[in-house]
């Protein structure tokens, strides 16, 4: 799994003109999931992102959480995340995970964000979504697993 991590002031998706879900202040995740990732894997992420120190203190210093800021998380799920660009001009996705194994794997990512105490906003799964943003900072992690 790969999730890149924006620090965001706010964030939201719309698919077909209609906002389908926005946040104020915290992290807009960016996620692919990749052939044979697993649940451990999903957790492993979850718990990282969950505590990962990005917000600043009031010292000006990154030592805060999503959580100890009582922040929001959009997650959008992005196979594009997964592209293979070694080799000519157009990116292959063969590495990406097909729908039937990536969409169970990012909901059950997403639960265990909710399972630490996190509103959870999220896209829609397969769909052409716009996603806009004003990144803080700007701050952008990317993690993976």
């Amino acid at each position: 799994m790969k999730v890149v991590v924006q620090r965001v002031s706010r964030a939201s998706v719309t698919v077909d003109g209609e906002t389908v879900s926005s946040i104020g202040r915290g992290l807009l995740l960016l996620v692919g999931v990749a052939r044979g990732d697993t649940r451990a894997q999903a957790d492993w992420l979850a718990e990282k992102i969950s505590g990962l120190r990005i917000f600043e203190d009031a010292a000006g210093r990154m030592n805060l959480s999503v959580r100890d800021v009582g922040g929001e998380i959009l997650a959008v799920s992005q196979f594009t995340l997964l592209a293979d660009t070694r080799k000519g001009k157009r990116p292959s996705f063969v590495n990406a995970a097909p729908p039937g194994e990536a969409e169970p794997l990012f909901d059950y990512f997403c639960g265990r964000l909710r399972e630490k105490g996190l509103r959870v906003g999220t896209g829609v799964f397969g769909a052409m979504m716009e996603v806009g943003l004003v990144n803080s900072g700007p701050v952008t992690v990317i993690l993976e697993r």
